[in-house]
């Protein structure tokens, strides 16, 4: 009985290789890409896709107050554990971050994994907010959060979630990183000053 059980546990763990690829979906704002029911595309930088999907454009554009508060909502389709970082690019995508930096180790199997992200702390520009969501354990309530919108005025700012993931293998593309992008068309609010820390849109 004991050897079909240890049987039955060997089938589980070898039927799971999927549970190592972390996905989810962004659900609030819209994103730009459509995105299946894991929310692929969304392995490559900055914004989704793949080597050989590179998305298709649902041309979604969220209409934002500048210096006000923004909804972002994202629901985690297969568990891993790790953070979440939101950023805002002002002119082109090409001015998000780069992915956090990983701390990594070799597995006893040869593998290199994960150990954890790099977290911006104090956030300064283009980086809204870091560290967000982190968990270690599976959760099947969408995560939620509020961050502040610069007040500026963009016609089509790239609003970047990305999810780095611990305990994980190297993907291609996206090394331990998985990504989403939504495009916001933000309008100063005249009441309040701009802020200047953040790149002038370009015309």
């Amino acid at each position: 009985m004991n050897r079909m059980l240890g049987c039955a546990v060997a089938l589980g763990f070898m039927l799971l290789p999927a549970a190592s690829q972390a996905h989810f979906k962004l659900l609030a704002p819209a994103s730009w890409l459509e995105e299946n029911q894991l929310g692929d595309p969304q392995k490559a930088a900055p914004c989704g896709g793949t080597n050989t999907d590179f998305g298709k454009p649902t041309y979604a554009v969220t209409d934002v107050k500048g210096g006000s508060q923004l909804h972002v909502k994202v629901q985690e389709t297969v568990y891993h554990p790790g953070h979440y970082r939101i950023a805002l690019a002002v002119n082109s995508p090409t001015e998000l971050p780069p992915d956090p930096k990983a701390t990594t180790m070799t597995n006893d199997k040869g593998v290199l994994v994960s150990v954890s992200g790099e977290v911006m702390n104090p956030v300064v520009p283009p980086v809204l907010a870091d560290g967000l969501f982190s968990h270690s354990a599976k959760s099947d309530t969408p995560f939620e959060i509020d961050v502040a919108v610069p007040n500026i005025n963009c016609k089509g700012c790239t609003l970047q979630v990305a999810q780095f993931m611990e305990q994980h293998g190297v993907n291609n593309p996206g090394q331990f990183t998985y990504h989403h992008c939504a495009v916001l068309r933000i309008t100063a609010d005249p009441k309040k000053p701009l802020d200047t820390g953040w790149a002038a849109e370009r015309r």
